[in-house]
């Protein structure tokens, strides 16, 4: 196997099963380790852009992201003045994570129109972009609006990449984003969608070439048979959302666990290596098993990767 061209990063456990102290454990775990990256998800544990302030004073160089926090309950240029007050805790290590979330938390759970998402990303991201570089927003759209700028001392630009799936949502996001962060799209999808798609907006839009952050089950293991087993109980859930049940059915993927990279610590590389040919620029790697031996085979293995 040549040397990996993807940079590796880590998807954190503990912002929903733990503490405070417990995600900064984590994290500096994760830099000790020397990964290139430290990713917390936003769901209904402890507010991934506060923890990751705390993170960003205490673990000193590793970059830290959000993955994802949902758009539709905080106003951009509200969620832009957390994140300048992170980037500056963290000296400049921030990088957005941002989606749409899901039709059943955003209406079913928040009361909140989930109607036209795709205009809603455009409109967000119009307003939160310019603020993210340090500039003005100044934007009148059909749901959002914002006249206005930030100025806390010791903010710097963040980078902005959007949880963006189908094609629409990819054109959008590499006209406007820095890049894109994907869960439950395998690499056949990868390959012939995501990456094609948001390079080809981002190209038409006069933009750097986007970053796509892929993140995926991992498990380096004997029984590639029980991973997947343990797998699909873990991410049930996915497979029935309609966002991921459409990247699943695009991959021709029975389930979440027909995505999960596992197998020797070899193939697991090889796995993970071979991202890097189909365009994506990182790998958070989202660790899972109940056996102990696994769970440090598979660190390892992503060690080695670095």
């Amino acid at each position: 196997m040549q040397g990996c061209k993807v940079k590796i990063g880590i998807f954190g456990q503990t912002i929903n099963s733990g503490t405070i102290d417990d995600v900064v454990a984590e994290a500096k775990q994760v830099e000790i380790d020397g990964f290139a990256s430290y990713w917390a998800p936003n769901i209904f544990g402890h507010d991934a852009l506060t923890a990751l302030a705390i993170v960003g004073r205490e673990v000193p160089r590793i970059e830290i992201g959000t993955s994802v926090v949902p758009t539709y309950p905080r106003h951009p240029m509200a969620i832009a003045q957390q994140c300048h007050t992170v980037n500056a805790a963290s000296k400049g290590r921030l990088c957005l994570g941002i989606g749409l979330s899901h039709k059943v938390v955003i209406e079913g759970m928040l009361g909140m129109s989930y109607d036209k998402p795709v205009r809603h990303l455009r409109e967000y991201l119009s307003i939160l972009m310019p603020l993210a570089r340090c500039e003005a927003a100044k934007f009148a759209g059909e749901t959002l609006t914002t006249r206005g700028s930030l100025s806390g001392v010791g903010a710097s630009p963040f980078s902005v990449v959007v949880a963006a799936l189908g094609e629409q949502m990819l054109r959008v996001t590499g006209t406007l984003a820095d890049g894109t962060l994907t869960w439950c799209t395998g690499p056949k999808t990868l390959q012939s969608l995501t990456v094609p798609t948001i390079v080809d907006a981002a190209k038409k839009a006069e933009r750097k070439s986007p970053r796509v952050i892929a993140a995926l089950p991992v498990c380096v293991t004997r029984d590639v048979a029980k991973a997947q087993e343990i797998a699909a109980k873990v991410f049930v859930i996915y497979g029935q959302l309609p966002s991921y049940r459409a990247m699943l059915d695009h991959e021709g993927a029975a389930g979440p666990a027909d995505i999960v990279i596992a197998g020797t610590a070899e193939q697991v590389k090889q796995r993970v290596a071979d991202l890097a040919g189909i365009g994506v620029t990182d790998f958070a790697a989202v660790e899972f098993s109940s056996d102990p031996d696994e769970i440090a085979a598979t660190r390892d293995a992503m060690k080695s990767l670095i």
